[in-house]
């Protein structure tokens, strides 16, 4: 399945989880999503606090990949949800904005349960991933 245009997807994620992260970042980027992930596109010298601000801002999509490191660890990537919860709040409803995607099994945290999330640990997990990103496709 291959998405229609370059949709700009950025990835939120924890440290811990930066393996399986990659890995699902090549695949959006083959699969024709533009993927923003942090390791990726920061350069030596940038502001990385205010790339990730852009990034999200211009993103179609934010995939929040969660695991029990994502929940139980502090760092940035809470002040990273926090914006991305900003501007879903601030889109016309029924659209989609955030996806929450688990990479185990995992609590969701209450800002993110009112979205439908995906697993991607289950044999068809990425396969409904790119259904809503080429249902976002079709209809951005």
């Amino acid at each position: 399945m291959t998405l229609a245009k370059g949709l700009q997807v950025f990835l939120l994620y924890a440290r811990g989880d930066q393996e399986t992260v990659h890995r699902l970042y090549r695949r959006l980027a083959k699969d024709g999503a533009k993927a923003w992930m942090d390791v990726e596109k920061i350069l030596p010298g940038q502001d990385w606090e205010y790339e990730i601000h852009k990034a999200i801002h211009h993103s179609d999509i934010v995939i929040v990949c969660l695991s029990r490191g994502f929940i139980k660890q502090g760092g940035y990537r809470h002040e990273e949800l926090r914006i991305a919860l900003e501007k879903a709040y601030s889109i016309p409803e029924g659209e989609t904005f955030i996806i929450p995607a688990r990479l185990e099994m995992c609590d969701t945290p209450e800002p993110l349960r009112r979205w439908q999330r995906v697993d991607l640990f289950e044999a068809d997990g990425y396969k409904d991933l790119m259904r809503a990103l080429t249902k976002h496709t079709a209809i951005g």
